[in-house]
């Protein structure tokens, strides 16, 4: 297992790109290039933010990542009301994405406070 692998944020995120790579294949084929694409490239960019973040050597950089990731999170959110406003998003579909897109939020930004202002570790 990677190290990643073990972090609830990043597990969230996961299950948040599998569950955005479903609903999103049913929207219309005119919306491939456009909102389709954009919604999964931001549900990647959370998950793939907090495995390259983990992999750095300092808490600075590694909050960087994570920062980028909550934003990715934060675009989803409109992603998935304008989504609904457009009817390609049943209330139900977007209620059960919604929740895990919090979910998956509240995790990674409790992961970014939780390495606080720490000092870096000198190089080795």
């Amino acid at each position: 297992m990677m190290p990643y692998e073990r972090l609830d944020a990043w597990r969230l995120c996961h299950e948040l790109t599998l569950a955005t790579y479903h609903v999103t294949a049913h929207f219309p084929d005119d919306e491939r290039y456009g909102l389709t694409a954009q919604a999964r490239r931001a549900a990647f960019s959370a998950g793939a933010n907090i495995v390259e973040g983990s992999a750095k050597h300092g808490v600075r950089e590694y909050r960087r990542f994570l920062d980028i990731a909550v934003g990715s999170l934060s675009e989803l959110s409109y992603i998935f009301r304008l989504s609904i406003d457009l009817g390609y998003l049943s209330r139900d579909e977007a209620a059960r994405i919604a929740e895990l897109r919090e979910r998956a939020a509240i995790v990674t930004w409790k992961l970014y406070r939780s390495l606080g202002t720490r000092p870096e570790k000198p190089a080795p």
